[in-house]
């Protein structure tokens, strides 16, 4: 690849991500601006659901992503016929992992909420989303399949199309089955699970057929969706330090959540409303960081760390341009962005204090976000799960126990602690890419004879 064709391929594969990603988002942020209608009860629901969902979903994400890793290697190194192959076996373990995930989500859910302390007034709300969502995973994994899979070929337009439809869908339903609608009773928070669950398995649908179809230059082959030791093998090596380190960075959310939960329906209102926007300015980092994986990937498998090295060069710099003026904007103005959710001066209050700390500790991390990519790229992800252990169980939830125990300090105790796990996760992360041990080319599985 030409040096100066780097920036136009990076963002034809980064833009339409960023955009899948933020109206991926608008899933929740539709959901929390509508049960805002109703009260701060009800929208605190997906609220104190996200940390566990995403507990259970970045398995299912984490496999996604190793399929990335190899079926970007291997287009790489232009063996089509490995392509396909990575694409079938990523079916497979995805497909189960979700199963696995769903059910799992379903009957822990009343025990989780009743550990985490959820307010008396917002448990039923809380347990019957969750519930509900969970019921919906195993579909959800699938779409998570087609989109790692050509992100793997460099096509992130496909997945977007999709995408676009079905959050228009959600939408149109939310409303419908939140406050009723003909012979549509009003679900309040159940419909707007219903809703996110059905748009999310229209998804699913399209992307399973887009993978039988194999129109996009990728199709699923039936002898390949047998189980395959090698490869099962390079999943688990790529894919499961990604999980575990994501997965116990929710888990570690989860009991964040719990302390949060401590001081009010308030304070979740404020904390799941602030941080939902400050996770949607960092959709753009989340398509870089994919972007950077799948062209890390394939320049690897091409045998070019050079250009691999560039590809993250460019990627941080594209990140900091627009990282600045966004946490700029919610530093100023994050209690005119909570009031849009939940018009309640004591939550807009607790919203703009956690804007105020937080927003410029975003900047580094979202860098270190984009730099992920570069270790899932070489399949190198244990520096991914050592750091985001790190930032939870090391620094955010120990250091949010004690600041906020702190009589002058209350719930801004834990936005200060999000700060400081911020800055030196991201600090370390930089470090550790400097190390080079992400420039790896993967050793593609044979075909059998």
């Amino acid at each position: 690849m030409p040096k100066n064709a780097l920036l136009p391929r990076l963002s034809r594969l980064a833009v339409p991500i960023m955009v899948s990603n933020l109206l991926q988002m608008t899933y929740n942020l539709v959901d929390a601006w509508f049960l805002g209608r109703i009260g701060a009860a009800a929208v605190s629901a997906p609220a104190m659901s996200f940390s566990f969902i995403m507990f259970l979903a970045v398995f299912g994400i984490g496999f996604s992503m190793a399929g990335t890793t190899l079926v970007s290697q291997a287009y790489g190194a232009g063996n089509r016929d490995r392509v396909d192959f990575y694409a079938s076996q990523t079916v497979t373990i995805v497909g189960i992992t979700g199963v696995i995930a769903g059910v799992i989500g379903y009957f822990t859910t009343p025990t989780l909420l009743g550990l985490l302390q959820a307010p008396e007034e917002a448990f039923e709300y809380a347990r019957v989303y969750m519930q509900i969502v969970f019921a919906g995973i195993p579909l959800m994994f699938f779409f998570f399949i087609m989109q790692a899979l050509f992100h793997g070929l460099g096509d992130s337009l496909t997945p977007l199309k999709i995408q676009v439809g079905t959050v228009i869908l959600n939408v149109i339903l939310d409303p419908i089955f939140i406050f009723g609608f003909g012979p549509i009773p009003s679900m309040e928070v159940a419909g707007a699970a219903t809703a996110t669950v059905i748009s999310r398995s229209v998804a699913a649908i399209v992307a399973i057929v887009v993978l039988v179809r194999g129109r996009r230059g990728l199709r699923i082959v039936p002898a390949y969706l047998k189980p395959n030791r090698a490869a099962i093998d390079q999943f688990i090596e790529i894919g499961l330090p990604n999980s575990l380190g994501q997965g116990i960075s929710a888990l570690g959310f989860t009991v964040l959540q719990g302390v949060v939960n401590s001081f009010g329906v308030a304070v979740v209102a404020a904390f799941g409303v602030a941080t939902r926007i400050i996770s949607l300015f960092n959709m753009p980092a989340i398509g870089l960081s994919k972007a950077t994986a799948a062209l890390v990937g394939r320049e690897l498998g091409a045998d070019d760390p050079g250009q691999a090295r560039r590809v993250v060069r460019l990627s941080v710099l594209s990140m900091l341009a627009l990282i600045v003026p966004a946490m700029t904007f919610t530093f100023f103005y994050g209690n005119s962005l909570v009031r849009f959710f939940v018009d309640d001066p004591e939550v807009i209050a607790h919203g703009a204090t956690l804007f105020r700390i937080v927003s410029v500790s975003v900047i580094p991390f979202t860098l270190f976000m984009v730099i992920n990519g570069a270790f899932e790229g070489g399949g190198v992800t244990r520096p991914v799960m050592v750091l985001n252990v790190l930032r939870l169980w090391g620094l955010r939830v120990p250091l949010a126990f004690l600041l906020s125990a702190h009589p002058s300090l209350g719930a801004n105790g834990i936005w200060i602690a999000m700060f400081l796990s911020n800055i030196i996760t991201a600090s370390a992360g930089f470090l550790w890419l400097r190390r080079g041990t992400w420039l790896r080319k993967i050793e593609i599985v044979p075909q059998e004879t």
